[in-house]
């Protein structure tokens, strides 16, 4: 019978098998013969990819100049024009990519022109006695010989350089982030007024306020608080918060929970309409089966059951805005939503909200 472990009838002798005892049939051809570089022979083209590595990381430096000036120096107000946004990105495009580039391409130049390039190898063992650390110490000196860092003060100064400046840009752009949210995140514009007047319910996006009989069974509005629209600053922010999702139900289908009773109207109901999940608007409702919808990654959220999450990745059910009637009709937020909005951040747990506060 013939050997399958080769696939053919008869054993060629081509392939070692288990227990063979005969010479390895493939010896190790060892390390090709090393090739001098013109750097490694000639002082004159050796000094010349120096130069070579130093402008490189001279370009660097300057890709860095040309981010912070652009940065700086090209102001833009309110009143900026389009052309003046493009020339700025424009501009912090081509600093960055120069500053990037010209470290990366000059290491890269570095190695392959000036570091010794011959081949090493040797057997991984684990380092115990004090004459394997001593080996080891040794072995980083040589790596820094042989990167001739110490000998060539062109390429270390220059590169020196480029990596000072170049974290100067991220800085940058991280202080112009702004001030710290603190507990901006926490509260929203359905809190009262300084004076204790309740914000009414308007319709998104005209700011209409609404009224109680306004609200049929089985009907839904997009709400903002009233005066949203009068915002000067930070109107957008603020709208990204307060918007809620209003709804009329039979009164007999809701299931509030002891302390909610007092939360809704006559069967009208008032949840935010940013998902808990990653901050989608929760838009979709389906009139049959009560249920608010995620359109982004389906977090379905149950409205008999104070919004409880019943499917997909959301791990919280919709805050509840809590609502009552005015005395000329108007719904009416009682106070701010009792815990923040929106997906989960790091001080959450922190922000307690305290009701008209």
């Amino acid at each position: 019978m013939g050997n399958h472990s080769d696939g053919s009838p008869n054993h060629s002798g081509t392939v070692a098998t288990a227990g063979q005892n005969g010479v390895e049939k493939f010896q190790d051809p060892g390390l090709p013969p090393h090739r001098l570089r013109l750097a490694d022979t000639d002082p004159r083209a050796a000094k010349k990819a120096e130069r070579q590595v130093a402008l490189l990381f001279g370009t660097s430096v300057v890709g860095t100049l040309i981010f912070l000036v652009s940065y700086f120096a090209i102001d833009l107000g309110n009143d900026s024009s389009i052309a003046t946004i493009r020339l700025q990105n424009a501009l912090l495009g081509i600093g960055t990519a120069f500053a990037m580039l010209g470290i990366g391409t000059g290491i890269v130049h570095w190695a392959k022109a000036l570091m010794p390039d011959h081949e090493v190898s040797e057997e991984r063992h684990a380092i115990r006695t004090e004459e394997d650390r001593q080996a080891a110490v040794r072995i980083v000196d040589d790596i820094v010989e042989e990167t001739g860092i110490k000998r060539r003060p062109l390429i270390r100064n220059t590169l020196l350089g480029a990596v000072a400046l170049a974290p100067l840009p991220a800085l940058a752009i991280f202080g112009d982030l702004g001030p710290r949210p603190d507990f901006a995140l926490a509260h929203t514009l359905w809190a009262p007024a300084p004076d204790g007047r309740l914000k009414r319910l308007a319709r998104d996006p005209d700011g209409t306020p609404i009224k109680a009989a306004d609200v049929t069974i089985g009907s839904a509005f997009h709400v903002i608080p009233e005066g949203l629209n009068e915002l000067s600053e930070g109107k957008l922010n603020e709208k990204a918060k307060s918007v809620v999702l209003l709804m009329r139900l039979d009164p007999s289908e809701l299931h509030p929970s002891p302390e909610r009773v007092d939360w809704a109207y006559n069967g009208i109901v008032a949840y935010s309409k940013i998902c808990t999940h990653v901050g989608c608007p929760v838009a979709l409702y389906e009139q049959q089966t009560h249920h608010l919808l995620c359109p982004c990654h389906q977090s379905t959220f149950d409205l008999t059951q104070q919004c409880k999450v019943i499917f997909g990745p959301a791990s919280r059910p919709l805050p509840q805005l809590p609502i009552a009637v005015d005395a000329e009709g108007y719904l009416v937020a009682t106070s701010d939503f009792h815990e923040p909005v929106g997906p989960s951040y790091w001080e959450r747990e922190q922000h307690v909200l305290i009701p008209n506060a």
